[in-house]
């Protein structure tokens, strides 16, 4: 009972809940700040094994950065105040302040730590500096405003309603990031040891990076045989060799039923990561796939091919990079010194054959943009079309492309064998066993 006016009356609690000084509220903006630094920390995190193979230091680095990051964005929901969200922001910008160190100012000397997140896309390693900064953001926002003690229902669902798009973007980007990232601890390690046969092994290490090979052939033994060297598409930004998961999905891979087509026919297959764009800027790509060609004619006898019938095959921006093998021909540098990276035969399938910037839709705007930059100069290095000339191997462009046209008629006039038009795997394993013998 209380005394209101010198009246007697029933106590009546108050409606307002009890809260601890410098409370927060779970509202939507300290939810979206939480998952955005989920995000980019379990991102890093998803690396760490592939990381730890390549050197622990790095791994421990990014490991004890990765834990700091969650255990502070979990607090931040868990006890939502004041102290804990600048404890989220701070460890947000620790993260973010890793990532210009290593990435924009390159200060990490030993190798590129990010790489082995960028295996699948080229910017998941960006992915998780963006999340980082949305987190930043936010609990620096939730942190200094003045809460209202207790909104309306209209209130909060406007704000929900507002921010709610943000939420799933920040989701839905962190599991891509996470998957991206994740993928290059799984499938067999490469081994740089030939002894065992085919398999996955270790064909090259630019910048201290090591790049995985697949070997496929129909069986083991025998004379040695041709071999076919596979590039997977994907703008230069996306994919990687594995013919299933999130990397052959993104590379629009038909890579399993033209090896199955290449082995049946008595070629061996080999089929390769680069390094992808913007992690690893252009030429980047081109030279991974020239140490491809120079490690097979190295190591031919480990793997029992026939160095002397080697040819490439590529579907899309991989059909770029298997034109240039076949009409871009200079200095090798690099690994396997004495070896050349010409080939016998190309097959460029629905494959770019010129960059440029004029009457594209905006994604591949984008993507060219990304992979190549928009130097004039660049973008002519890029294309096949500007090297055409004679003393190029035969060439299959099937399935069309951008310039292919113009550039296979550029082969014709030099005296090039050109074949053209919509081909099936079949098709392919036909040109490619006649080109090569």
């Amino acid at each position: 009972m209380k005394v209101v006016d010198g009246q007697r009356g029933a106590y009546r609690p108050s409606t307002t809940p009890p809260t601890l000084p410098g409370a927060l509220r779970r509202g939507p903006l300290l939810v979206t700040a939480v998952f955005a630094a989920l995000g980019g920390a379990v991102v890093t995190a998803a690396a760490l094994p592939a990381l730890w193979g390549l050197w622990q230091l790095y791994a421990m680095l990014f490991g004890a950065v990765a834990a700091v990051g969650i255990v502070a964005a979990v607090a931040a929901l868990g006890r939502p105040t004041r102290k804990t969200a600048h404890f989220g922001a701070l460890a947000a910008a620790g993260a973010l302040v890793l990532w210009v160190l290593s990435r924009p100012l390159g200060l990490l000397t030993r190798f590129d730590p990010w790489q082995p997140a960028d295996t699948v896309a080229g910017f998941t390693d960006y992915v998780a500096a963006g999340l980082q900064v949305v987190a930043v953001f936010g609990f620096l926002v939730v942190a200094r405003r003045r809460a209202h003690p207790w909104p309306s229902a209209a209130r909060r669902v406007t704000a929900w309603i507002v921010l709610f798009p943000v939420l799933v973007a920040v989701l839905a980007t962190g599991v891509a990031g996470t998957v991206a990232a994740g993928d290059s601890s799984t499938g067999p390690a490469a081994s740089t040891l030939l002894d065992t046969g085919p398999g996955t092994v270790e064909y090259c290490r630019p910048d201290g990076i090591p790049l995985a090979m697949d070997v496929y052939r129909r069986s083991a033994g025998g004379p040695p045989v041709p071999v076919v060297l596979f590039l997977h598409g994907g703008g230069l930004v996306l994919g990687n060799r594995k013919p299933t998961g999130p990397g052959a999905l993104l590379a629009g891979s038909r890579f399993a039923p033209l090896r199955d087509e290449l082995t049946a026919r008595g070629f061996a297959v080999a089929v390769i990561d680069f390094r992808l764009a913007p992690a690893a800027p252009w030429p980047a790509p081109l030279a991974d796939a020239r140490c491809a060609v120079r490690f097979l004619k190295a190591n031919a006898a480990a793997l029992a091919v026939d160095p002397a019938r080697i040819a490439v095959a590529g579907t899309g921006t991989g059909g770029t990079l298997a034109s240039l093998l076949g009409v871009a021909r200079g200095q090798d540098t690099g690994q396997y010194a004495g070896q050349d990276s010409t080939v016998r035969a190309v097959a460029a399938l629905s494959a770019p054959a010129g960059f440029d910037l004029a009457g594209l839709d905006p994604l591949t705007r984008a993507s060219v943009l990304m992979a190549l930059g928009r130097s004039p100069s660049a973008l002519r290095a890029a294309s096949p079309l500007t090297y055409a000339g004679p003393g190029a191997p035969p060439f299959l462009l099937g399935n069309g492309g951008r310039k292919s046209a113009e550039f296979a008629a550029r082969l014709r006039a030099a005296g090039v064998p050109v074949t053209e038009g919509a081909v099936s795997d079949r098709a392919v394993a036909e040109f490619l066993a006649a080109a090569v013998g």
